[in-house]
């Protein structure tokens, strides 16, 4: 089994231990996510899924997190958190990922896909007919498309957008006004297949496809007649990407926004990709045009952008090769059938999805949007997808005369654009469209509905770890409550209050809200339990979130622990906490659990002594999602509730003997261990066994 190097820790005061690097961390989740390609026991197209998914992080790891280590080391900077040597740290680390990434592709994968009688088939390898084949599609399909640009005084090299294929060519000969310029580069359009079938009469019985790159190499000569191709490479170049908009010094953020996405994708370059027998000649002119030094270069034995492999799947249609369909089955504690305004009267209803499907969260909203006695809705939206049933719902209920009030956050990261014509769409249609508060992301998750019921205007809420997103709601793991409670949904009319008002939070009966309550009150339990461990007291806490990262609750923890608090941590990516170091941290048990499902869900449990309590949460443990968004956590307070949770999202993950990996004292993550004489289960396998069977608690 490969695993990733120790990563670089970054130091705190004398009094702590050194915390782990939150780069190398994140690079270190990407490997453990890699593992699943790597695995025999995973469908063959599931680990190129895999691959893909591994790609597609990468991509925005650099995008979002290599340009500030780059811009020290074109300094030289030698101190502070970004440096010269935190630039080659990083690179290296890449590096290595990036090459066993195509270790795998091209001596697991394509052989075994050749195995199951699949393959990608190169121009040398094609037979005359496929080569015929090819070059009428070439001629049809991509040559129309290609415009290639000669190099010269009147013609610079082309704005390259972040991520795109591009083709850098290196000429003989002369052109048609006699000129020696040599270099010329082909875009190639986005709307392009990057992969595409073979028509049955050119396969022999087998699945055949090709690259679009490998057609427009084996044509290249077609675009520069009378001239000579010499050399040539493929190259992909990525670029910062995150959006910087002063919501201070704007008076349209949308429109800011909107503007800002044009740019995005001519920002300042940070990566470049090229063909893995690129001429050191065409390399380094590449380099120089995108102002990179040479360990931001990544020749790669393969395609440039593994991501767009995903055709691939979809083009082979495969189904023994993929995992077994799974559909979460439909809410247990919801009555088909029945109103949910009269089943809440009864109790709060938790939902566990993927297991259980979020079609019971459409179908609560569905019976608001057509019940007379709603009268208002009010919902946050972060990130929902470009096609969404639940906005539909929500336009329907405009067209039937309620209040609808949604609060849009503008700036999701890569979503910007699909939440940018969602809000212009229901603004247009008349509902209430407001971007949350200036300076932070509305990153909490509810929905609240208000009914008349008699003389009296009632109250119901939804809550959710997650998004609103009906598409990965079937993809990650998440926790939605759907509650009358009073003092509950109380709060949320408050916080909505607050965002689309921004006047002063009044107190909050139940609900912790960041930035102004979430970290302190978390802070507060976490000392709390420490004093009661000083004391004697059996205490212990055990949290599931994404990521932790923020380092007053990390110190919180270590001091903690060594009082006496026995604390495991389940963090799905980063973890900047070194666990189980022998007089620092022995009280700590941190473990990554990487599934068939994206670990999404985030859930705070708190025991001293005999006292319980269980918070979910909206909020991973980092520094932007205490200070820099607005986050909700909130209390489950029935005990049966709470013990299913428990059960389901705690403690089976802590037995996890397959999908689970733990970090050690050496800050490298292992995969767990199997007990002997049983047979090895994961939290998310268990999990899907018990509700497709109809044997998980209601």
């Amino acid at each position: 089994m490969s695993h990733t190097e120790q990563p670089p820790k970054a130091t705190l005061p004398a009094a702590s231990p050194a915390l782990l690097d939150r780069d190398h961390s994140i690079l270190a989740f990407n490997a453990r996510v890699l593992n699943w390609a790597e695995r025999d026991d995973v469908p063959l197209l599931e680990r190129l899924r895999y691959l893909c998914i591994v790609s597609s992080n990468l991509d925005e790891f650099v995008e979002v997190r290599a340009e500030p280590h780059l811009n020290a080391a074109q300094a030289g900077d030698s101190k502070g958190p970004y440096t010269v040597k935190s630039f080659d740290q990083l690179a290296a680390a890449l590096h290595t990922l990036v090459g066993r990434q195509y270790t795998l592709y091209n001596e697991k994968l394509l052989p075994a896909l050749e195995g199951q009688h699949i393959r990608i088939i190169s121009h040398g390898e094609r037979n005359a007919a496929q080569r015929a084949w090819v070059r009428q599609y070439f001629n049809r399909e991509v040559k129309p498309l290609l415009i290639p640009v000669g190099l010269d005084p009147s013609h610079p090299f082309p704005q390259v957008a972040n991520k795109s294929l591009n083709f850098i060519v290196r000429l003989g000969g002369k052109d048609a006004f006699g000129r020696s310029n040599e270099i010329a580069i082909v875009k190639v359009p986005r709307v392009l297949p990057r992969m595409i079938r073979m028509p049955a009469k050119e396969s022999g019985g087998m699945v055949l496809l090709v690259s679009l790159s490998s057609v427009i190499r084996a044509h290249l000569s077609d675009l520069f007649m009378g001239r000579t191709v010499e050399q040539f490479s493929q190259f992909r170049v990525t670029r910062h990407s995150e959006l910087a908009v002063d919501e201070e010094d704007v008076k349209n953020l949308r429109t800011a926004l909107r503007q800002g996405l044009v740019h995005r994708h001519y920002g300042q370059a940070v990566r470049l990709e090229v063909s893995a027998g690129c001429s050191d000649y065409l390399a380094d002119m590449l380099l120089g045009q995108f102002e990179l030094p040479q360990k931001s270069l990544y020749r790669v034995p393969g395609p440039v952008n593994l991501v767009r492999l995903t055709q691939l799947i979809d083009l082979v249609d495969r189904a023994d090769l993929c995992f077994a369909p799974y559909r979460g089955c439909y809410p247990r504690q919801i009555q088909s059938g029945a109103s949910m305004f009269e089943q809440l009267k009864g109790g709060d209803i938790v939902i566990h999805q993927p297991f259980e499907s979020f079609d019971g969260v459409l179908d609560f909203l569905r019976e608001a949007v057509h019940d007379p006695q709603v009268l208002a809705i009010k919902q946050t939206i972060y990130r929902t997808g470009p096609d969404s049933a639940l906005m539909d719902l929500l336009r329907e209920a405009v067209r039937r005369g309620k209040e609808v009030t949604v609060v849009v956050e503008l700036k999701a990261r890569f979503d910007e654009e699909a939440n940018i014509n969602w809000a212009e769409m229901l603004e247009s249609i008349g509902a209430q469209v407001v971007y949350g508060v200036v300076g932070l992301k509305t990153h909490a998750k509810m929905m609240l509905i208000t009914r008349r019921e008699g003389r009296v205007l009632k109250r119901y809420g939804h809550l959710s770890t997650g998004n609103y997103n009906p598409r990965t709601a079937k993809l990650y793991t998440d926790i939605s409550q759907i509650t009358a409670d009073t003092a509950l949904t109380h709060d949320m009319e408050q916080v909505f209050v607050h965002l689309a008002s921004q006047s002063k939070l009044p107190p909050l009966k139940k609900i912790w809200l960041a930035p102004f309550h979430l970290q302190r009150n978390l802070l507060a339990t976490i000392d709390a339990l420490a004093q009661s461990a000083s004391r004697g007291q059996a205490c212990r806490m055990v949290i599931k979130m994404n990521a932790l990262t923020d380092e007053a609750l990390i110190e919180a923890l270590i001091r903690a622990g060594k009082q006496g608090v026995q604390i495991d941590l389940v963090v799905r990516g980063a973890c900047m906490l070194p666990a189980q170091l022998p007089g620092q941290t022995d009280n700590i048990r941190v473990r990554s659990v990487i599934g068939r499902f994206l670990e999404h869900s985030r859930v705070f449990y708190f025991q001293d002594g005999d006292r319980e309590e269980l918070y979910l949460s909206s909020a991973d443990w980092m520094n932007r999602n205490m200070v820099r968004r607005v986050e909700l956590a909130w209390p489950v307070t029935n005990a049966v509730q709470r013990q299913r949770l428990v059960d389901e999202c705690l403690n089976l993950y802590l037995q996890d003997q397959v999908d689970a990996w733990d970090l050690g004292a050496d800050g490298v993550y292992t995969r767990a261990k199997a007990l002997p004489r049983k047979k090895a289960r994961g939290a998310q396998g268990v999990l899907m066994d018990r509700y497709s069977r109809g044997l998980a608690s209601p």
